[in-house]
């Protein structure tokens, strides 16, 4: 089992920044990648961005390019999310999430949930 708790949610205006930190602790070796999710009040949970824990590469949903930045610690077991240029349309509850597998983008392919930390941006 892999628990992951995240923090670093909180209230920001537009245009401002985040930094979002999930740390994971039990069995993480069995863990290929790592990935943040958001969902937005009344809408579907989508992947934001994913990190293979061992090589280190990311990809990003297209509505954050450019804005956010994925980025793990190996070492202390934990996994960040910078975001900047923050607009309302980002105000979500942001989950991070592990993967024992490799399609770590998709809801249904991750196998560990944190509970989330809500990100609140103001217009």
């Amino acid at each position: 089992q892999v628990q992951l708790v995240e923090s670093g949610g909180g209230s920001v205006q537009a245009g401002g920044s985040l930094r979002l930190s999930c740390a994971a602790s039990g069995y993480t070796g069995s863990t290929n990648c790592m990935a943040w999710f958001r969902q937005a009040p009344g809408k579907e949970r989508e992947g934001v961005a994913r990190i293979f824990t061992g090589s280190g590469n990311t990809r990003y949903a297209d509505s954050v390019k450019g804005r956010f930045t994925i980025s793990r610690d190996n070492a202390k077991n934990a996994v960040y999310l910078q975001m900047n240029s923050l607009g309302p349309e980002d105000t979500a509850m942001y989950y991070c999430a592990a993967s024992r597998g490799y399609s770590c983008l998709v809801a249904y392919g991750m196998d560990y949930w944190g509970k989330g930390t809500l990100v609140t941006i103001s217009s």
